[in-house]
């Protein structure tokens, strides 16, 4: 859908063999360099630039999904359900990737086309990163660097520990993104059909930090509801009018750790959750992996819509 369409049939069937086939060369998770798309009806943000980012916007693949690194400028690209199919109902989509890159086609363009198929508004975020190496050899040797394990933390610590939480993580340029992504959603709510009392935000991985610190911290963004997607599980608190919440992660997955902090505190704050834990499916799953017991969360989630009038055309 993104990517440009080959006028010729010889062309198309090329470019589908080298697709083809690099995709089938980084299963092994070894990182590949790739053209950027084109990306038609990506919105610009207009939210400014990163201080001290030499390095140009950069694409790249790995296990076979589409991959943006040195984000410097947001968009937000828009996946309308078809005419006649709307319900009202919009949701921004945050891929994950650490603040260093962006998981655009697995957490990005795959979840808004299913969820533009259930008539929801869907809204992908390209939002500013941290800096990374400009060269892609130099951004693999420093992705798979040697780590020192992080001391345990609210969102990394063994059950029923009382481990101090750790300081706020700057996530102002972040914030600042998707404040603007949902400003502009209602400015354009009666173009796009959208109801801006239904407007929800789901996020994977960093994305869901994102989504978790829009909710904690935004004073112009009111979210009908939020899905956290295999996100940190520390501890928070949480505002007097935070939206229900659909949170998921899999057992297997290196930031759950046993914990269910931010489940307890939705809970103890008398809000909505609905918690799924899944036996497996690692992190980064996005839609979903082979296999795995963490591949119907999506059902799930349309479900919980459903039953939350969040579905009913109006």
């Amino acid at each position: 859908m993104l990517y440009p369409q080959k006028t010729f049939i010889v062309q198309a069937f090329l470019a589908f063999l080298l697709v083809f086939a690099s995709t089938v060369m980084a299963q092994d998770g070894t990182i590949y360099p790739l053209d950027a798309p084109e990306e038609p009806e990506a919105i610009p943000l207009g939210t400014g630039g990163v201080d001290d980012q030499p390095a140009p916007e950069t694409w790249f693949r790995q296990w076979g999904d589409p991959m943006a690194r040195n984000i410097s400028k947001a968009t937000l690209t828009p996946f309308l359900p078809e005419p006649g199919k709307a319900n009202g109902t919009a949701v921004i989509v945050a891929p994950g990737g650490g603040f260093s890159w962006l998981s655009m086609g697995n957490e990005g363009w795959e979840v808004a086309e299913a969820l533009a198929a259930q008539g929801i508004a869907a809204f992908v975020l390209k939002y500013r990163l941290n800096p990374t190496p400009e060269k892609l050899e130099d951004f693999s040797a420093w992705m798979n660097r040697p780590r020192t394990p992080a001391p345990p933390s609210s969102s990394e610590a063994t059950p029923n520990t009382t481990t101090p939480r750790p300081p706020q993580r700057d996530l102002s340029n972040q914030l600042e993104d998707a404040e603007a992504a949902y400003a502009m959603i209602v400015s354009r709510a009666k173009e796009w059909g959208v109801d801006t009392e239904r407007i929800g935000m789901i996020g994977f991985s960093a994305g869901a930090g994102l989504t978790m610190h829009a909710t904690l911290h935004s004073t112009t963004m009111k979210l009908a509801f939020i899905g956290p997607i295999y996100g940190g599980m520390g501890p928070v608190d949480v505002p007097k009018h935070a939206p229900p919440m659909f949170n998921v992660i899999a057992t297997d997955d290196f930031l759950f750790l046993g914990q269910t902090g931010v489940i307890e505190s939705w809970y103890k704050a008398g809000i909505p959750v609905e918690f799924h834990l899944y036996q497996n499916g690692g992190h980064g799953f996005g839609l979903g992996n082979p296999d795995r017991t963490s591949n119907r969360w999506f059902d799930a989630f349309m479900y919980w819509l459903e039953v939350n009038k969040f579905l009913a055309a109006k």
